[in-house]
């Protein structure tokens, strides 16, 4: 039967959803909904099974502007929000973290999350559905609980497992936390368990959004890719790596997906389905991430909250491969387009770019940068034009596809680069192989020549394409933790650029500038537990530094 769990109904559910529970081990799973309405011998068509999957489809991350209106890259090197006081996202960068002042904390909504699968698995052999539909229902789910443990791992770095178990409300709660190894090797052994249980792709249009074999192997690469890391592997374990690339080789030789054309990738993010699109959060079309980030100074209002800092603008090289800082590149400040990876036009909007028909005028006094604060202005002389689309006019705006991409194939090439560049002394043929597709779909005219480069050297190319190619995407927010250099990145300031205008001459000035200061401690690297939770489950430790 025909099913679509995530389009229009994960914004219903995810309503019913928001965890304020004081306890998600034994809360009901659907509100006011018994149990055995939802897995009723009697409902053949599995009506209340299809709701109850899209409520657990609805928890998946949804990305763009949600920590506070903010984007999560806010809280790195890449941007700054627009706003003129502190808020949430921020704190992450100037040392306002704490165990009772977390500004994300999805513990409770994940393991919330997590019982709602627990239930399902329990209860859904005595509903009336064909078993050749529970067993893919229950493999679909057992991956959603792979990836919301996934989530938990990946900010505290080990949590409890609890299992299949389904607590009742006089079940010990207190759970110790198990081990990282246990946890990575509990989510390995689920992707190994259902990889060959759920579709092999989604390319019909009423399987969009579901979990296919291609998003089963791209969160276990992830997953091994981040345990290989310094953070995770200070001994540098080989064979980590070893086992990070070949789970992104395994992803790679099925063959299913490939880079979109040079022409598409602004677009693709404005699709609902395309050839590298493996896994996204889907919702309604809607006009939420125009309305945010577009810069201000249109009769349609974009309130332009992220601001990308002069540090994410200048790791996008000119298509000879150049930094814009060395002055043979042919960079020119007047048009700091021309030549350049096609991605940076695509990421970050520039002054005398050109939108709505409307040179941006992003200079001091510019009619798109006024004073700075939210809705008001940049910090840095720029703001993120990445996931916008050009439909609509100058007076509004028109709703289109958001979908947050979860998993897309260019993130597996750079995993299966990075990974198999730390496996080996030197970098290989397969490794010059997977990051020339990412660079040459960027617009690069020549291609790494094999054998050129160190493995250091590629670690830094490698790791520029993936700041380059998955900005704004909360990637960046997590490699710099994995690659333990956050406390590198994020003590200091970050830049912007001031432009000025002569008002006789109108000539230009651009001049870098600080915009914020920032600072990071070492035990930031992973998130602290929460104090609500531990107050509730005596059996919870502390993460170190955080006591």
């Amino acid at each position: 039967m025909k099913r679509n769990y995530t389009l229009i109904s994960c914004l219903f559910f995810s309503l019913l959803l928001s965890s304020c529970e004081k306890d998600v081990m034994t809360q009901l799973p659907v509100d006011r909904t018994d149990i055995t309405d939802i897995f009723s011998p009697k409902d053949k068509e599995g009506n209340m099974i299809n709701e109850y999957v899209a409520s657990i489809y609805a928890q998946l991350p949804r990305g763009f502007n949600r920590i506070g209106s903010n984007v999560l890259d806010a809280a790195t090197d890449d941007a700054v929000s627009a706003s003129s006081t502190t808020v949430e996202v921020d704190k992450f960068k100037i040392g306002q973290v704490s165990p009772t002042d977390l500004p994300e904390n999805p513990w409770a909504s994940n393991y919330a999350a997590i019982r709602r699968v627990n239930v399902l698995l329990a209860n859904i052999d005595n509903s009336g559905i064909p078993q050749v539909r529970k067993d893919a229902i229950k493999a679909e789910v057992r991956f959603l609980r792979a990836m919301f443990y996934f989530e938990l791992v990946k900010r505290w770095g080990n949590v409890p497992l609890v299992g299949d178990k389904v607590f009742a409300v006089d079940d010990n709660l207190s759970l110790a936390r198990n081990t990282r190894q246990e946890c990575v090797n509990y989510i390995v052994s689920e992707c190994d368990a259902i990889k060959g249980k759920v579709l092999l792709t989604t390319d019909a249009t009423y399987e969009i959004g579901r979990i296919s074999k291609g998003a089963v192997l791209a969160l276990k690469a992830r997953l091994l890719l981040y345990d290989a890391s310094p953070l995770y592997n200070p001994t540098n374990d080989i064979t980590k790596w070893q086992a990070a690339a070949a789970a992104a080789k395994e992803l790679m030789d099925m063959g299913a997906y490939q880079l979109v054309a040079s022409a598409s990738f602004g677009t693709m993010f404005t699709t609902r389905n395309n050839t590298e699109f493996i896994l996204a959060y889907q919702q309604a079309d809607n006009t939420s991430v125009e309305s945010f980030n577009e810069p201000p100074g249109f009769q349609r209002a974009g309130k332009g909250y992220t601001n990308p800092t002069q540090d994410l603008v200048e790791a996008f090289k000119m298509k000879n491969g150049k930094s814009i800082t060395d002055p043979t590149s042919g960079y020119s400040q007047a048009a700091p387009a021309t030549n350049r990876d096609i991605r940076f036009a695509l990421t970050i909007f520039y002054n005398g770019m050109s939108w709505l028909s409307t040179p941006l005028e992003l200079f001091d006094g510019g009619k798109h940068n006024l004073k700075p604060g939210v809705g008001s202005g940049t910090k840095t002389g720029y703001y993120m034009r990445k996931f916008m689309t050009t439909t609509g006019s100058a007076a509004s705006f028109t709703s289109a596809t958001h979908n947050f991409p979860l998993f897309r194939y260019a993130e597996v090439l750079l995993n299966y680069a990075e990974a198999q560049n730390e496996a080996l002394a030197s970098p290989d043929a397969s490794v010059y192989t997977a990051i020339n597709l990412i660079r040459t779909r960027a617009g690069f005219t020549t291609p790494l020549a094999a054998g050129s480069l160190t493995q250091a050297q590629m670690r830094d190319i490698i790791r520029n394409e993936r700041r380059c190619e998955l900005a704004f995407e909360e990637h960046r927010f997590w490699d710099i933790r994995r690659w333990n250099i956050a406390k590198d990145v994020l003590n200091g300031s970050l830049r912007g650029m001031k432009i000025t205008k002569d008002p006789v001459t109108s000539a230009l000035t651009y001049q870098i500038v600080k915009v914020q200061d920032v600072t990071y401690d070492q035990k930031m690297n992973l998130y602290p537990v929460p104090f609500s939770e531990i107050m509730r489950n005596n059996q919870l430790d502390q993460n170190q530094g955080w006591n």
